[in-house]
Parts: structure tokens; sequence; C-alpha cells
């Protein structure tokens, strides 16, 4: 059990002397470490004081030119590709519940008029902001209802997206035109990335079922099997769902 040692209490003994003496050294011994150590990082900073000071300006400029950059050309840049992206917007959407004439309306908004940029030009002028990613999106699905598969398979690579359903429906466009061109393995692979893309009702079941039904035209029956039952198992209620017993039985009874 250790002992409480008063104030002004004094070794009895030759032995409790020699380890309060040991004590002492030991003491000493580190103090002076600690005063060889301060000395020398205080003369290692003296001596590279200059070098020092010459990093942490450098790292503030460096932070400031950043926060500029963002502040006086990046946002301006932003602001100014959206406001350029509402004009060839205006033909897309138009194009979308047009009865007529939707091939005229696409053009216009992939090439511009009246001196406004189309989906095209923002893509290259404003690419590494938002609105020049989702003119490549533009651009690309305008491209695959044109029919020019080649350019919509290359704007639609060139967009990005984690949202919900433009994600999944960039790569399922891709598989769509890989189709369309009768490339059915890369369909396939485009459409399986598309239902992995996002989990939601919509999305998922639809590319699952493309991509079984393009397993089956490979005569990769087991693969669509599994795309089908997934769907019964996981999205019974999508539109998919409905009848989907029977597109499992053709599968599993392929020959």
């Amino acid at each position: 059990m250790a002992t409480y040692k008063k104030r002004g209490y004094k070794p009895g003994n030759k032995k409790e002397e020699n380890q309060s003496d040991e004590s002492a050294y030991e003491t000493a011994g580190v103090l002076n470490t600690l005063d060889e150590t301060a000395s020398k990082s205080e003369k290692w900073i003296e001596k590279n004081s200059k070098p020092l000071m010459i990093a942490l300006v450098g790292l503030v400029v460096v932070f400031l030119a950043y926060l500029g950059y963002h502040k006086f050309i990046d946002e301006p840049k932003e602001l100014e590709a959206a406001d350029e992206l509402a004009f060839p917007r205006k033909y897309f959407d138009e194009a979308a519940v047009a009865g007529s004439g939707v091939d005229s309306l696409l053009n216009l908004g992939l090439e511009g008029a009246d001196g406004k940029y189309g989906f095209v030009d923002i893509a290259e002028s404003y690419s590494g902001t938002n609105a020049g990613n989702l003119a490549n999106y533009y651009a690309g699905v305008s491209y695959l209802q044109l029919k020019q598969y080649d350019k919509a398979i290359e704007f639609l690579s060139k967009f990005n997206s984690d949202d919900e359903m433009l994600g999944p429906i960039s790569l399922g466009a891709i598989g769509d035109a890989f189709s369309d061109i009768n490339q059915p393995k890369d369909a396939l692979e485009y459409y399986e990335k598309a239902a992995n893309k996002k989990d939601n009702e919509f999305t998922t079941p639809l590319y699952l079922f493309k991509a079984g039904q393009i397993a089956m035209n490979l005569k990769e029956f087991k693969k669509a099997e599994e795309f089908f039952t997934k769907i019964k198992e996981n999205y019974s209620k999508s539109d998919q769902g409905r009848d989907i017993e029977k597109f499992i039985n053709a599968a599993k009874y392929a020959e």
C-alpha cells in the first residue's frame, strides 16, 4: 500500500536517501533533454524561418486564388451556362408533346437559333459546369430520337449523374441506342448498368425487363430468368411485374 508522505518529510534511512537522489537525477535528465530538444527546435525554426514563411504565404495565395476563381469565374460561368441552357430546353420540351415537326424542334434544340447556343455548343463551351453536363444528356436523347445513334451514344457517354432518375435513364438510353443498331451485347451491358444504378420502382424493373428481353434474344436463358425473377420478387407491383410469370416460364423452358 502506498504511504502518504507529509510535507517536510525527511528520509529515515540511507536507502530512502539514495532513492530520492536517483529520482532527482532522473528528473534533471528529463528536463535537460527537454531543454536540448526545445533548443534544437528553436534553432531549426530560426534557420528555416524564411522557407517556412514562403511556404505559408504560398498556401494562403493558393487558397485565396481558389476562392477567387470559385467566386468570380466558376459561379458566374455556372449562371451563364444555366441561362444559355434555357433556350434549347424550350425546343426539347416542345418536341416532347408535339404532334408533328418533332425533328425540326429537336434540331433547333441541338444547333440553336437566333444567335443562341444549342445543346451541342453548350456542352462544348461550358464543359465542367452542371449545365454543360446536362446539355450532354439533352443532346444525347435528342440524337436518339433522331435515330443518329452514334452521336446519341457519344453525348450520353459524356453525361454523368447520380440523380435518382437521370442517372439510370441516361445509361438505359445508351442501351436503347446499341439495341437499335443491333449490338445486343453492348445493349445488355448498359441495361444492367441502368438497372443497378439506382434502386427505385420505375427505372429498376424497366431496365431489368429490357435486359431480360435482350438476354432471351442472345439465348442466355438462365440470365434472362434471373432478371425476370428479380422483377417478380422485388417489383411485382410495377408495370413490368404484372405479367412477369409468363416471361419467367418462357426463359425457364426455353431450349
